[in-house]
């Protein structure tokens, strides 16, 4: 063949080439791309970190909207999107999936798993989902019905779809699905009903179950399923199976590649009364503790406990985040953590040392400090409720909630969104297990509809528990001290992005979304969306960044989310994307 026949065909191939879709594969999940989003975090470190920096600093102030689209759902908003080959992928309330042209904002398919609105699933805290996995051209969503379902990337119809739970049980599933080494990873939630947690692999090709790690032990007169659980068993008193135990795993996970460990936030103990569900007390493990599993096999290779005997639904299944940092001189693997008990731990994520924990948060009562030597908490005596109850900080909604939080390897700062609240927790006299009702076994009492109130009362005060404030907080980790704080009224607000655009970026519950400068936290951007922001991302397409976030409530359920309690509409959830000059409207 010639050879400018040979140049053309070389040509040609490369084009081709160059126009296939990108595969999300186990190489393209290791190496996060920094112009896509293909896994929850950006990365397996979960670092929600984006090294683009077409947008920053100094041109933030240019950016505008370049299209806004109306999800159509009814409920509060918790997704974070994920980009590949220029499609958006979210989820809405009701498990509802949806792929949109990541360009225009125009829809592409819709899947809506049709779960019953009426008499179906009984959850905590309302119909949210967190978001989808991507991986070999399939779409993975967890239902809060319990299923686990594979749709085609292209066409959103289903592929295949597995039943995670025991339907008869009181499951449910709002966290985002995770893919290691071929493999789809979902919890559940449930603590509140019953539930027994668990963590599962399935096969991300057939569906087939791989593995599943129980969090707490089941009946003892049964065997149990691995030596942990075993181990874990000791550490309860009375018969806790017959409540289930709890620590559903419904959110934080995280995996290392090099050390090939998966780690796992583990959720509260159920009844949340410890005097019912242990009543001699005990550690309760796992509950509210981080665990480390072998990702082929489910093992555990270490775990650490941040809050033993649970009774103040302080989870530890809030995000969590992996990296490398100079610590005394010593270059650390490290976990990053900020639970719902509002204190910030670093630990080795491969032995699980426990290397330094301070309180993130103002108001902190439960614990006076951590141990460093044992990894204890060292309780505040009026914290236990007991009989009489007690006022303790922070509450159930915790410092640091589902809301993703962000790690700038050029800063060294993690930015954390949270909030200071308090709760009265008393024993609840009346309380009579009944197997399909909430299974709490104590009365709180916090108004989670108001804004910014004075600091809560130390643990053992008989006055009311004030309303939560919101902030966003630059947290230095080696140093365990705050670089810089922005407060917000009221609190949950959205998750968090750092750039390496020297920006980290944050959606209000009021509505608003802001830009600050990662380095100072000053205020550069703001612009109006809908009030309830989820997590925003940014990517890369045809030479220009963007920047997207899904914010709404469409209808605001009572705080713990059984469809049982006042409703109150509120403007449609979208899905919101900006652009340097960006000049779209928001059509009505």
């Amino acid at each position: 063949m010639p050879r400018n026949l040979l140049l053309l065909a070389a040509l040609v191939a490369c084009f081709a080439l160059a126009q296939q879709p990108k595969r999300v594969d186990d190489s393209a999940l290791r190496k996060a791309a920094p112009d896509e989003w293909v896994t929850y975090g950006h990365d397996y470190a979960e670092t929600h970190f984006s090294p683009l920096k077409q947008i920053n600093a100094d041109n933030v102030g240019r950016l505008g909207l370049a299209w806004s689209w109306e999800t159509n759902t009814e409920g509060g908003i918790e997704s974070t999107p994920l980009i590949s080959n220029g499609v958006l992928y979210a989820t809405g309330p009701w498990s509802v999936v949806f792929a949109v042209d990541a360009r225009t904002g125009k829809e592409k398919w819709r899947y809506d798993p049709d779960i019953a609105r009426v008499n179906g699933p009984r959850l905590c805290c309302g119909p949210v989902n967190r978001g989808v996995a991507l991986y070999q051209g399939k779409v993975y969503v967890g239902t809060l019905d319990g299923r686990l379902i594979a749709l085609d990337g292209e066409t959103g119809k289903p592929v295949w779809s597995v039943q995670t739970t025991d339907p008869k049980e009181d499951h449910s599933i709002t966290g985002a699905p995770r893919i290691v080494k071929g493999k789809v990873l979902i919890g559940n939630g449930g603590a509140e009903f019953a539930a027994r947690g668990f963590l599962t692999a399935y096969d991300a090709n057939t569906g087939k179950q791989a593995w599943r790690f129980y969090i707490v032990p089941g009946d003892p007169s049964k065997p149990f399923e691995n030596p942990e659980l075993e181990k874990a068993a000791k550490t309860w008193t009375g018969e806790w199976w017959k409540y289930g135990g709890g620590g559903t795993p419904w959110d934080g996970l995280a995996y290392d590649p090099q050390a090939d460990l998966l780690y796992v936030g583990t959720g509260n103990g159920g009844p949340w009364n410890i005097s019912i569900r242990s009543p001699q007390g005990g550690d309760n493990l796992y509950l509210s503790s981080i665990v480390a599993l072998k990702p082929e096999t489910g093992r555990m290779a270490w775990y650490y406990q941040e809050v033993p005997g649970d009774e103040w639904d302080y989870t530890a299944s809030q995000p969590m985040i992996l990296a490398d940092l100079t610590i005394n001189g010593k270059q650390r693997k490290v976990l990053l953590h900020a639970p719902k008990n509002g204190f910030f731990y670093v630990m080795d994520r491969i032995t699980g040392e426990l290397i330094s924990a301070e309180p993130y948060a103002k108001n902190v009562t439960w614990a006076k400090s951590i141990d460093l030597k044992t990894g204890r908490p060292n309780f505040s005596p009026e914290a236990r409720y007991g009989t009489t109850g007690s006022i303790v900080a922070p509450g159930a909604g915790g410092a640091h909630n589902w809301h993703p939080m962000a790690f700038s390897p050029l800063t060294g700062l993690v930015y954390i969104p949270g909030q200071e609240s308090s709760m009265n927790y008393t024993p609840d006299p009346n309380f009579k297990f009944e197997k399909g009702r909430r299974t709490m076994g104590a009365n709180i009492g916090i108004d989670l509809m108001k804004s910014l109130a004075p600091p809560p009362k130390p643990a053992g005060s008989t006055a009311n528990a004030p309303p939560p404030a919101g902030f966003l907080v630059a947290w230095d980790p080696v140093t365990q001290k705050e670089r810089w704080r922005i407060p917000y009224s009221g609190g949950f607000n959205g998750g968090v992005v750092a750039t390496a655009g020297n920006l980290v970026f944050e959606g209000s519950s009021a509505g608003d979304f802001y830009a600050y400068n990662a380095e100072t936290g000053a205020k550069l951007w703001e612009a109006k969306i809908a009030p309830g922001a989820a997590t925003p991302v940014t990517y890369e397409l045809d030479g220009k960044q963007y920047v997207s976030i899904l914010a709404g409530r469409g209808v605001v359920v009572n705080f713990l989310g059984d469809n049982s309690g006042p409703k109150i509409k509120a403007p449609p959830s979208r899905v919101f994307t900006f652009v340097l000059d960006g000049k779209a409207t928001v059509e009505p």
